[in-house]
């Protein structure tokens, strides 16, 4: 796990982040060793407007709890 989410992980804060590659490696890694952490939200980058990235985390915050997301990675593309 990287000191980004592991820090994400100790806040109890979802990590929302343009890197899907690594992060989304970084999420199966951390189911296959058991690690926790609090939730990765994952969007490419440039594909939505900053309005648009906005809208979608706010459907998103107000459809899942905290605990819903634990551990859990979810695309933006979804929302």
């Amino acid at each position: 796990m990287t000191n980004t989410l592991r820090f994400a992980a100790d806040q109890g804060r979802v990590l929302y982040s343009f890197n899907v590659g690594d992060f989304h490696q970084l999420h199966t890694q951390s189911c296959a060793t058991g690690l926790d952490h609090c939730g990765i939200i994952l969007a490419p980058q440039k594909r939505y407007s900053t309005g648009e990235q906005l809208r979608r985390l706010v459907r998103l915050i107000g459809s899942w709890s905290a605990g819903t997301m634990r551990n859990r990675e979810e695309f933006l593309g979804r929302w």
